[in-house]
């Protein structure tokens, strides 16, 4: 809402609070809405209403909206008055609608002049709560409203910071309301009868309001099990079960599931279809981070000079590099192995999976037979596959992807890299550093660009320093040629860009696998984003299967599978105990180029974007003793706080070892710690984790108490003379 409009309505409810608050001390209204008072004047007020029943009925209207607008105290006795001036119908009639209208209004005036500062200040926080309401806002209010123990008037408030439509706030409120309406209305029917307010609701009545106000989740509950018998209509379920838990996919979310299922003794089974540790293992995690330290040992050795270290040539022998590539994958491979999770308990086949039903898992292993396994519950933690955009002549002339890449046994001479995202800047890097002559292609105007620009200048600077030919604002089109003479063609500003290579590497994401595998034939929707819709819980369409890691979203992270196999595998084998809804409150990542980029949290430009207030404290790297010592002094941390508070909302890290640096706050945040508490931690001299220190010190004096400093200045001047 625009700022001189809000002002208008903030002057026209002080000006209308101020009325109101004369009226009732002028008046002495308070005195007047008493039961006392009420049952003195009745039958002066109903000789009014037979006198003159619209004027009475138009301005008994009319207070009890303002009343209710201005949640007033007094509506029990107004209420009473109603069933006490014009009788139990049309005194329901009028007080329903006034009411519902008086609350529409101190909801519409909460919206307006409360809610955009309230969710600006706290909007994080109040997240959950606002798509709760979106999801069930009809159930909670129509709760509250039945339960006459909350306060209406607040419940007025409260709703109308939320997201919740004024019409949809009307009509429940109309409705919720009506049964307690409709007892107070009677009540003022027989209003000789009643000595206190008290008397109109007996611990019986009370009761039967409470177990109305649970009727909406009693009655939700009831829908979730139709909506649950209708889903499994059409499949037999088994009357007894071989497993308890099924699992399709060996990668870190699948690992981590079975590992748990077998920790708590269920009968659990793992299948893949591939490679026991799934992409992390085989084609991303471990043979990118092998290659980039090869990559890194070869930079540094161009470089030792500067160290005084002479003779460091530092010839690459490509082929060396990626057998020490596969080595360090077979060196890890027995952590994921067959034999360990064997070991552990967890029944482990290696072949291609299909649900037949929400019960049972076909399996068609490598001899080309076929198990039928029937089990309470799925994990689908089936992983994600490179994206190849549809780039014409792309397939004829051959690619390379993210799995594809680590069968290379020669270095491309000329590499063309599609994609400026974490996955083809960490690659470009390492190909240009062992002498790839490396050209990478981005079609936004920057490299990283979930980062913060300032993020993206240091990165993009130093893949350039690296001899990278980066060509952002690219958009690829084509592809030409063939053998020794391709190409690909690009527009750059309406001007077509011809890249000559010898290979192509397509880095432009990982798409969820969704298909093969019968989420087709159970009907098992997707997300526009093309992953595995679930809720909360993880569950997919039928509650007892579930779904994680890259294939579920919204992270395509190791360590966030892992994070999200935890809250699948024990939801699905103690759900009917107990169910956890899966938490991504504080979920830390890290790109692998050099320098390092590791964040938690917010950046500064999703604060901007959400409207998040925050303040930023930021420390140069560049004066880290340790940083300068080891030649690494480049890079920043950059913390957003709480305005006037040390409560972290997010932290970027850009340097040597940004994604180690980044624990203490993945800690701090998840806990509740805020930069007073890490510079009050002893940190190791000279280290590079130093820098969370000297940035908690940034923020320290940034938020010294300047006046109470100007007083012991003074002190300190007595004391010397």
């Amino acid at each position: 809402m625009a700022r001189p409009a809000k002002a208008l309505l903030w002057a026209g409810a002080a000006v209308l609070v101020v009325a109101a608050a004369w009226a009732w001390r002028h008046f002495d209204l308070g005195a007047l809405l008493t039961l006392d008072t009420l049952k003195a004047s009745r039958d002066a007020l109903q000789a009014r209403v037979q006198a003159q029943p619209l004027g009475t009925a138009a301005a008994f209207f009319a207070l009890y909206v303002a009343a209710a607008a201005l949640s007033i105290p007094g509506a029990v006795i107004l209420t009473l008055a109603a069933g006490a001036m014009f009788g139990l119908g049309w005194g329901l009639l009028l007080v329903s609608f006034a009411s519902c209208l008086g609350a529409l209004l101190a909801f519409l005036a909460a919206r307006y002049l409360l809610r955009d500062t309230i969710q600006a200040r706290f909007g994080k926080a109040l997240a959950p709560i606002n798509e709760g309401v979106r999801k069930d806002g009809t159930f909670y209010l129509l709760t509250l409203r039945l339960v006459p123990l909350f306060p209406f008037w607040l419940i007025n408030l409260l709703m109308g910071l939320t997201p919740m439509g004024a019409g949809r706030f009307y009509v429940v409120s109309q409705l919720g309301m009506l049964a307690g309406t409709l007892v107070y209305v009677n009540a003022g029917t027989q209003l000789a009868a009643i000595q206190s307010p008290g008397d109109i609701l007996s611990p019986g009545l009370l009761g039967s309001f409470v177990l109305l106000g649970v009727f909406p989740l009693i009655a939700k509950a009831g829908v979730g099990w139709l909506e649950r018998r209708k889903v499994y209509a059409k499949w037999p379920k088994p009357a007894t079960f071989d497993r308890n838990l099924v699992v399709i996919g060996a990668g870190a979310g699948g690992l981590v599931s079975a590992y748990i299922a077998a920790a708590v003794k269920a009968r659990v089974t793992l299948i893949e279809g591939h490679r026991m540790g799934g992409d992390c293992l085989n084609f991303g995690c471990v043979p990118s981070k092998a290659l980039i330290r090869s990559a890194k040992m070869a930079k540094q050795l161009k470089k030792a000079h500067e160290l005084g270290v002479a003779d460091a040539a530092g010839r690459v022998d490509f082929a060396a590099v990626m057998r020490r590539v596969h080595g360090v994958i077979r060196d890890i491979e027995p952590h994921d192995s067959v034999e360990r999770y064997t070991g552990l308990g967890v029944e482990v086949l290696q072949g291609h999976a299909r649900i037949t039903s929400p019960w049972s898992v076909a399996v068609t292993l490598a001899d080309g037979t076929t198990q039928t396994l029937t089990t309470k519950n799925i994990v689908i933690a089936a992983g994600a596959s490179p994206f190849v955009p549809p780039i014409p002549g792309l397939k004829e002339a051959g690619f390379l992807t993210s799995d594809t890449i680590w069968n290379l046994t020669e270095l491309p001479r000329r590499l063309v890299v599609l994609g400026g995202g974490p996955i083809g800047s960490e690659l470009a890097q390492s190909f240009a550093r062992l002498g790839s002559a490396v050209t990478q292609v981005e079609m936004a105007p920057r490299v990283m660009v979930r980062e913060d620009p300032e993020v993206s200048e240091l990165v993009a600077a130093s893949l350039r320093a690296d001899g990278v030919r980066l060509l952002t604002g690219h958009q690829a089109v084509r592809v030409e040629g063939e053998g020794a003479d391709k190409r690909l063609v690009a527009t750059h500003e309406g001007a077509e860009v011809v890249i000559p290579f010898d290979a192509l590497l397509c880095a432009v994401g990982r798409s969820p696998r969704v298909t093969g595998y019968g989420l087709e034939e159970l009907g098992i929707p997707l997300t526009p984003r093309k992953t595995i819709q679930t809720n909360a819980y993880l569950q997919t369409l039928y509650p007892n299967i579930y779904a994680v890691g890259d294939v579920a979203g919204p992270f395509q992270f190791t360590h966030t599978a892992a994070h999200q196999a935890w809250y699948a595998a024990v939801n699905a084998l103690f759900g009917r105990f107990r169910r956890f809804k899966a938490d991504y409150r504080v979920i830390p990542w890290a790109t692998f180029t050099d320098p390092e980029v590791a964040r938690v949290g917010l950046s500064e430009s999703e604060a901007k974007d959400q409207g998040v207030a925050y303040e930023v404290t930021k420390y140069g790297l560049d004066d880290l003793d340790r940083a300068i010592a080891d030649g690494t002094a480049h890079g920043f941390v950059k913390v957003l706080t709480v305005p006037g508070k040390d409560t972290i909302l997010g932290v970027t890290i850009v340097g040597e070892h940004a994604g180690d640096l980044l624990a203490e706050y993945v800690l701090a945040m998840k806990h509740g710690l805020g930069l007073n508490k890490i510079l009050g931690t002893i940190h190791t001299y000279p280290t590079l984790a130093e820098a969370n220190k000297y940035v908690a010190g940034e923020w320290k004096r940034a938020h010294a108490p300047k006046k109470l400093l100007d007083w012991v200045g003074r002190y300190h001047a007595w004391e010397r003379s």
